[in-house]
């Protein structure tokens, strides 16, 4: 099973490092492990290098839009009718 974690805060160090904490205290209570190296980090309304620098310290990937979640293309211009064909698609399938 694979758990999504999505975490909105202001682009700061600070912030960075209370998710990490955040998620350590998740391990501790829960007995659960978090493979920041499956996970990855989205910086929406900051520089590259900035979310760069933060995936340094939470040990994971960048990633970049669009990217898919739950099938769906999340972070590319929807009107767009290239963006919506694979879902298109895989709909018809389902329903043939």
């Amino acid at each position: 099973m694979r758990i999504i974690r999505c975490f909105f805060c202001k682009a700061k160090v600070q912030s960075v490092f209370v998710i990490k904490t955040i998620l350590n205290y998740f391990e501790l209570l829960s007995g659960l492990k978090v493979n920041f190296h499956k996970s990855s980090v989205e910086g929406v309304g900051c520089s590259y290098p900035l979310f760069q620098h933060f995936a340094a310290i939470l040990n994971c990937e960048t990633m970049k839009t669009p990217f898919k979640y739950l099938g769906m293309p999340i972070g590319g211009c929807h009107k767009r009718s290239k963006l919506w064909e694979k879902v298109v698609e895989r709909v018809r399938k389902r329903l043939s």
